[in-house]
């Protein structure tokens, strides 16, 4: 893969980030982090000390946001139709966090009744994530440590200071290394889709506290152009275009992943084995979404499931042979096991890039 290094948009993008608040200031881009790593509260890593890398801004430079303000839909007149939002539904409050928000804090820590949580986004990877914000049985917070593995987002809990991987779903450094995150199922798809699925969705407001322009893209041409990258990454996989985005699903640390091509002939249901476990998988390209869940119910049933027919309500997405029919989040919202879910994967949408980095030699569905 002939994949360039752009150190001079990168540092037009610290400069503007930076430039926003006052704090610390842009520390050397691209350059490995000789000064942070080790500053977590355990100094060895899980993973090689020399391909973590330091952002720039240092830590905290990019704020995470806490408890932010929400607002109605019809409110959100910084969104466009085709701009991408991370959905978040718990019982009957339905939230929307925009990339646009994310492309400039990466972390969102939030709770919704009982459930506190952090919408954790990677701009450069393009991984969404939905993180449990219970450590070790005690609450934390996330904030944005600076750091990164493979060009992704290195986290710290404010419990101990430890050091997390967003794609490897685990501490990699400090007093919780190796201790994995729980993860919970967000949908990554278009404002407008996600507005004809929950109309009545509450949305992340710009009144974040930090001055930024949340209408304006950061980085530049970074999601279309294939050839940049601004950290490097190992190892390559240049089976599809870098910065394509895809599906990803992990079981038991493999991973497969599967194209919005896969389902560019409208609502599309693939039934398919992922490391020895059935799985489906429900997407529409035109939609812009991709989901997918466990086959197998928890009462051990295995439905027949197919895509939702034509005027079906718009977050329903399955059907089953039992007469089930099933949302987007796999709850069965009609039919004998109506108030039923079915169990997600440990999966999320990324670049092609991170997916082929983290996970090496992940299949490809459709591949030979």
């Amino acid at each position: 893969m002939n994949t360039m290094i752009n150190s001079g948009l990168f540092i037009s993008i610290i400069l503007l980030i930076c430039g926003c608040d006052q704090g610390q200031g842009p520390v050397g881009p691209g350059n490995r982090n000789s000064g942070n790593v080790g500053s977590g509260s355990g100094g060895a890593w899980t993973v090689p000390v020399d391909q973590v890398f330091d952002g720039g801004p240092g830590k905290d430079g990019i704020p995470a946001l806490e408890d932010p303000e929400l607002i109605d839909a019809l409110q959100a007149d910084y969104l466009n139709d085709e701009d991408l939002v991370l959905g978040y539904k718990n019982g009957e409050t339905v939230i929307a966090y925009p990339h646009a928000i994310l492309d400039w804090h990466e972390i969102i820590n939030d709770k919704v009744d009982f459930h506190a949580f952090a919408v954790t986004y990677c701009p450069l990877t393009g991984t969404g994530i939905g993180w449990s914000r219970e450590v070790e049985g005690q609450e934390t917070t996330f904030g944005v440590s600076g750091l990164l593995y493979n060009s992704n987002l290195i986290p710290y809990d404010r419990l101990s200071d430890s050091n997390w991987s967003q794609m490897r779903l685990e501490s990699i450094n400090g007093t919780f290394k190796g201790k994995s995150v729980s993860t919970f199922q967000l949908v990554e798809t278009t404002w407008q889709t996600w507005q004809e699925m929950f109309p009545d969705t509450k949305v992340v407001s710009t009144q974040t506290g930090h001055s930024r322009n949340y209408e304006n893209y950061p980085y530049g041409d970074y999601k279309t152009n294939h050839n940049n990258l601004i950290f490097p990454v190992s190892p390559e996989d240049d089976r599809l275009p870098t910065k394509e985005r895809v599906h990803g699903i992990i079981v038991k640390g493999e991973a497969k992943a599967y194209r919005f091509e896969d389902f560019a002939e409208g609502l599309t249901v693939i039934e398919d084995v992922v490391n020895e476990q059935e799985i489906i998988v429900v997407g529409d390209k035109e939609k812009n979404f991709i989901m997918s869940f466990r086959k197998k119910l928890l009462d051990g049933t295995i439905p027949e499931f197919q895509a939702a027919p034509e005027g079906s309500p718009a977050r329903v997405v399955l059907i089953d042979n039992e007469g089930n029919s099933w949302s987007i989040f796999g709850e069965a919202l009609s039919g004998p096991r109506q108030g039923e879910k079915l169990v997600p994967t440990k999966s999320f949408i990324g670049f092609w890039f991170s997916w082929g980095a983290f996970y090496p030699g992940l299949k490809l569905f459709g591949a030979n």
